[in-house]
């Protein structure tokens, strides 16, 4: 038994002897919830979009997988809570949670200096690089710098898109990694940078070997569930359940079915 599970057990046991003892006043569940601030008794209350492949999605029988949703799975077991999920577009899921509809969201939240301002963050369940991705038999880029003068595929909207611009590169504005993909093995284009986890989605369900990593940035991306302030105990206890997880090699076998190779550190 986890630390974590014998912690909660031993809570709800100690409220369960002084509701028989008198010591309880009525109406006090005293479990497990109450302890972690959850909004609804000992159920995990988790946010997520769905639609957010390979990290929260409908799998052919319509059911909700994915990496976050099955780290959030194994977070709850660990905790002994049950656990529900709340699809919720993005643009509203931190107003959600503001207000106290759900009590975390796991859905490849990035930790940045801004959100930790307002928000309490787990330790870090996914962590990633930016990845410069060229054709496999291209020798010629080999790391950011030798962008300058070639063409890469990018997203207009994304962040991708501005280190390719510092890098020199002329941009050809695609709608996402499929067209980017595709512009590269067509000769069309000579890159496209995009997250490292994308990139290791693609490798480990469609055939890479048109593509190869050239180069990486030295600077990481850490996703992680997240919290409102009031909420410190309920991300300590995801902590300490992140940590069982980490050592029991649960993150790394997740991390190899989605991605082909741990990504939790």
């Amino acid at each position: 038994m986890s630390r974590n599970r014998a912690l909660l057990t031993a809570t709800a046991a100690s409220a369960a002897l002084l509701a028989l003892t008198g010591c309880g006043s009525s109406g006090e569940s005293g479990g497990a919830g109450d302890e972690l601030g959850l909004v609804s008794g000992d159920k995990l209350i988790v946010a997520t979009e769905g639609t957010y492949r390979p990290f929260s999605y409908h799998d052919e029988s319509d059911e909700l997988v994915g990496y976050d949703v099955e780290v959030a799975e194994a977070v709850a077991e660990n905790l002994g809570l049950e656990i529900e999920f709340q699809e919720t577009q993005w643009d509203a899921i931190f107003t959600g949670l503001d207000a106290g509809r759900f009590d975390t969201i796991a859905n490849q939240v990035t930790i940045t200096p801004e959100r930790e301002e307002d928000y309490v963050f787990s330790t870090p369940y996914t962590v990633s690089t930016g990845v410069l991705v060229v054709a496999a038999d291209n020798d010629d880029i080999t790391s950011f710098a030798d962008l300058d003068g070639k063409t890469s595929a990018q997203s207009l909207t994304s962040n991708w898109n501005d280190l390719a611009k510092e890098s020199g590169a002329t941009v050809e504005a695609v709608e996402g990694w499929a067209q980017a993909v595709a512009l590269l093995e067509q000769g069309r284009v000579d890159a496209t940078i995009n997250d490292s986890l994308t990139y290791l989605d693609y490798a480990n369900t469609e055939d890479a070997s048109g593509i190869k990593v050239a180069a990486e940035t030295d600077e990481e991306s850490q996703s992680a569930f997240v919290v409102t302030p009031e909420r410190q105990a309920l991300a300590t206890a995801i902590d300490g359940a992140l940590d069982d997880l980490r050592a029991d090699g649960t993150l790394a076998e997740l991390g190899e079915k989605y991605f082909g190779e741990d990504v939790s550190e």
